[in-house]
């Protein structure tokens, strides 16, 4: 008995297969072999993402609206692809391996990004800094490049960072707390890469070369990954126990619609599920029984059909995912407000007073540092005071609720496209002011204008950034864990893709018959005001329904059992994240 408390007891194993030992491996002695592979790629997208709307205006001569549209398709690509990686992970190889085999797709697609804008064959020719049209080649040499990196982060993305979470044991109290401040440090060593992308690397491309720009993360990238390699004997695998995840959520929903008209039993033991002993000797988790989403119940009834019905754990992983799915659909307006960060904020830090000194111009890509800067103060504030405070006010190990921690995030998000907006008013002043009509004349206006926009969208970050990112791996099925944090990613995404549907479709609206673009090529003569204004109105929408949908979220519990009189009632309730505060 003494001998098996050494062993991890959520049945972590070692490459090998063999269950490992708590006090030899994990826990922040394996995540420290990480993180600097986060920094690094973090580091390489936001090196990317942060100026490449300038690369495509002034190297490929790509108009606004194309290149905002293809810096939100790229960063969309970017963040959709994990789907595929996830389930990748989650149903056949594991997260080690398609970590693995995808980080050398994502190296080899910044090597070949570094030849791009490196070898002349592959890029524009430029005088005074004044650069030729690109050749359909060029051009699609590129962006090839950039889509390597997409795939690439597709099984790097969502198995890194819930690889890292596995090194805790959930069964184990010091680790379980642990735990709860993994997602903050993890994104603080992620915000560090930002940090230095956009304070460095941006400088680096705009006036030392763009090659250089991209082959130092290159090179980071490499050593990150030889420094992953070598903590391999540390690190805690979790074991595959899914047959087919997508064929279980997509037949549990047709077979309750086949059982539409039938009649839900009211003693839940009536319902169809396998023996215990089954799921004791196959090593999977046995979800019990909850009231909520009914409706999916009518999947796992008995029926005189030669076709067996779904059991009482596929229901309820489907339930689960389903709740998780109504969350997700209301991140996506706030992940649209941050794709701003990378592409009309910085197109709107261009017509603006650059200049630090006599001689130093700030590359407007760089003000996205402060987005960084202000995370990285705000973290360790939030989690050794903030977390303690609220502690002892609501009892929660967390502060307050995950889903609390969203909805400050989403406030502080909607405050900072006000601002925005505001701020944007005023350059529109100035440039009455000063009778400013050309694309290329400065307007009188500091920069550092925009310098509380970005620094509330970090802060909001810290907020909603992390916040989602650990409640869609905490919330997740144990099953599908890495598949459960690509809700966090995709709504990134399909955020990213519905900013370029929303800067097209208001760029065709408003420059109809004729009519001035709010987002036209000539930022001195565009109304981006009202097109901020916009996102704070939908914005607000899209907040009243976040609080309805988070007032009817049900926690996932870590219990199996809840025992009463007269029986035992198996059923899932609030665990974790108990609170006198509502959401």
């Amino acid at each position: 008995m003494e001998a098996a408390k050494v062993y991890t007891q959520d049945g972590t194993v070692d490459l090998q297969g063999r269950p490992v030992l708590a006090s030899k491996t994990g826990r922040w002695k394996a995540c420290s072999f990480l993180l600097g592979y986060e920094a690094f790629e973090r580091m390489a997208f936001y090196g990317i993402a942060s100026n490449l709307v300038n690369y495509l205006t002034t190297r490929l001569h790509e108009d606004t609206i194309s290149s905002v549209r293809n810096v939100n398709n790229w960063s969309g690509a970017v963040w959709i692809t994990p789907i595929a990686g996830a389930y990748i992970a989650d149903s056949y190889i594991g997260r080690f391996w398609t970590f693995t085999a995808s980080s050398l797709i994502y190296v080899l697609g910044m090597i070949l990004l570094t030849m791009a804008v490196t070898v002349k064959s592959l890029r524009p020719t430029c005088t005074n800094g004044i650069c030729n049209k690109a050749s359909s080649l060029q051009i699609a040499f590129f962006y090839m490049s950039l889509y390597t990196i997409a795939i690439g982060a597709g099984g790097t993305k969502p198995n890194i960072s819930t690889f890292g979470a596995d090194q805790f044991d959930n069964y184990s109290i010091g680790e379980k707390k642990q735990k709860v401040s993994f997602f903050n440090w993890w994104m603080f060593s992620s915000f560090l890469g930002a940090l230095f992308a956009t304070l460095g690397l941006v400088y680096i491309q705009e006036n030392l070369g763009w090659g250089l720009g991209y082959g130092i993360p290159t090179v980071g990238l490499l050593v990150s990954l030889a420094v992953f390699y070598i903590g391999t004997p540390f690190y805690r695998h979790k074991v595959i126990k899914s047959d087919n995840i997508a064929k279980d959520l997509v037949r549990v929903p047709i077979v309750a619609f086949k059982n539409r008209k039938l009649q839900c039993p009211s003693d839940i033991l009536e319902l169809h599920e396998l023996d215990s002993h089954y799921y004791k000797s196959t090593g999977k988790r046995q979800v019990h029984h909850t009231p909520t989403f009914r409706f999916l119940d009518k999947a796992a009834i008995k029926t005189c059909s030669r076709e067996s019905p779904c059991t009482v754990t596929k229901v309820e992983v489907a339930k689960r995912v389903l709740g998780l799915t109504l969350i997700w659909l209301v991140t996506l307006i706030p992940s649209t407000l941050w794709a701003q960060v990378n592409t009309l904020f910085v197109k709107q830090g261009t017509t603006l007073d650059r200049k630090l000194g006599s001689d130093f111009q700030i590359p407007a890509a760089s003000l996205g540092s402060f987005v960084t800067l202000s995370m990285l103060v705000s973290v360790p504030m939030y989690d050794q005071y903030f977390v303690p405070f609220m502690r002892k006010k609501t009892g929660n190990p967390r502060g307050i609720t995950i889903l609390q921690r969203l909805g400050i995030g989403f406030v502080i998000q909607i405050v900072a496209v006000a601002v925005a907006s505001a701020v944007e008013v005023k350059r529109m002043r100035v440039i009455k002011e000063f009778h400013i009509t050309s694309p290329k004349e400065v307007v009188p206006m500091s920069i550092f204008w925009l310098l509380p926009q970005y620094s509330l969208l970090g802060i909001g970050d810290v907020f909603n950034a992390i916040g989602l990112l650990e409640f869609f791996y905490d919330q997740s099925p144990e099953e599908m864990q890495s598949l459960g944090t690509t809700f966090f990613t995709s709504g990134i995404g399909l955020g990213n893709f519905l900013n370029s549907f929303l800067v097209t479709m208001i760029d065709k609206i408003t420059s109809k018959g004729g009519g001035k673009s709010w987002i036209g090529d000539n930022l001195n003569d565009s109304r981006l005001d009202y097109y901020y204004g916009f996102l704070v109105v939908i914005s607000v929408v899209n907040m009243g329904l976040f609080l309805l949908a988070a007032s009817k979220y049900v926690y996932k519990s870590d219990d199996d059992t809840k025992e009463f009189s007269g029986g035992c009632v198996q059923m899932e309730a609030k665990a974790l994240d108990t609170s006198p505060l509502t959401i």
